[in-house]
């Protein structure tokens, strides 16, 4: 009923920026809660920022903390990542999710319903 597709990803230079878009269809209008999660082979997936619906409240991993930001325009049922200041840590398929919780964000994937396929971030060194 929802999809969800992630665009902006790419190969980068050690300090350099990306802005991750995802662009949500269907029935958006269920969709509260946004986030973005990271996944390197092997590891356990990470939430690396989340907005509620209004955009007044926001998390992000200690990780990104003060280089990546994230928000969302509603009219356009768009949530977006700018990743500055990037690292080769930072490599990973970025996902963004979605939720219909309202009143409060999660950061773990058990939280989210609906899943976007994904976009490859390289940050080369």
């Amino acid at each position: 009923q929802v999809q969800l597709v992630e665009s902006g990803g790419g190969l980068v230079q050690a300090g350099g920026s990306l802005r991750l878009s995802c662009a949500a269809s269907g029935r958006t209008f269920s969709i509260a809660t946004m986030a973005w999660f990271r996944q390197v082979p092997g590891q356990e997936r990470e939430c690396v920022g989340a907005i509620s619906c209004s955009g007044e409240s926001r998390y992000y991993a200690d990780s990104v903390k003060g280089r990546f930001t994230i928000s969302r325009n509603n009219a356009k049922n768009t949530v977006y990542l700018q990743m500055n200041s990037l690292k080769p840590e930072d490599t990973a398929d970025y996902y963004c999710a979605a939720d219909q919780t309202k009143g409060f964000v999660l950061n773990t994937p058990n939280g989210y319903y609906y899943w976007g396929q994904g976009t490859q971030v390289t940050v080369s060194s």
